[in-house]
């Protein structure tokens, strides 16, 4: 299983940027322009701040780092526990589709260089939201287009779907974890089309996953 997951993680990586799955990368692209082009980002950012808004969703931004680690090795101790292939399983998905998504969206934010939101002062006069400093690591990794904590959130989160439809847990749970991290970091530490941007990425890394895992078990 694990020579699976180390085998397969650059393979994935780079097959998330072949044919036809250029085309999600494509769109995403073509989304942000609109969105920053149009104004509709500082529009966002302008009435979605506030600091009860930001008490109810910062907490998303550190969830969101914790939960891809808590998972996987929770997954993968109760699958050795109790013998369970399929809890293993699906931890290395899990830990494949986290990695992968942070990877991909890493990879963004090595050229784009945006700025990130004032998030701590709720308001800003400034518009930076078309500030992208194109290049080569001129404002890091850390924040900028796309959301991490989004990419990676969806990205376990279509795996698992994907690889679980029947499981009830999987079913419910996933999609409301996914949600409240795009609605919390888009009001919080990035803008919204940094989040949607990332949904998109990451819906893509945890298909490419899924499906590789799949072509596995066949």
């Amino acid at each position: 299983m694990f020579r699976d997951f180390l085998r397969g993680l650059p393979a994935n990586f780079v097959r998330v940027f072949a044919w036809p799955y250029t085309l999600w990368h494509v769109l995403a692209i073509v989304l942000t322009a609109i969105l920053v082009l149009s104004d509709f980002d500082w529009w966002y950012f302008q009435h979605t701040r506030g600091a009860f808004l930001l008490s109810l969703t910062l907490p998303a931004a550190i969830i969101g780092w914790y939960i891809p680690i808590i998972g996987s090795a929770s997954l993968y101790v109760w699958g050795e526990v109790h013998k369970s292939i399929r809890s293993i399983t699906a931890a290395v998905v899990f830990a494949q589709a986290s990695i992968l998504g942070l990877l991909v969206s890493s990879f963004y934010k090595v050229f784009t260089g945006r700025q990130q939101p004032e998030f701590y002062t709720y308001t800003s006069s400034v518009d930076v939201s078309k500030d992208f400093q194109f290049g080569i690591l001129e404002h890091g990794i850390f924040w900028g287009w796309p959301s991490s904590h989004v990419a990676v959130a969806f990205a376990m989160v279509t795996a698992l779907m994907m690889m679980y439809p029947d499981n009830k847990y999987v079913r419910y749970l996933a999609p409301i974890y996914a949600l409240y991290i795009v609605i919390g970091v888009s009001i919080s530490i990035h803008w919204f089309s940094d989040a949607l941007a990332g949904a998109i990425i990451g819906a893509l890394v945890g298909v490419v996953v899924a499906r590789s895992f799949k072509a596995l078990r066949a």
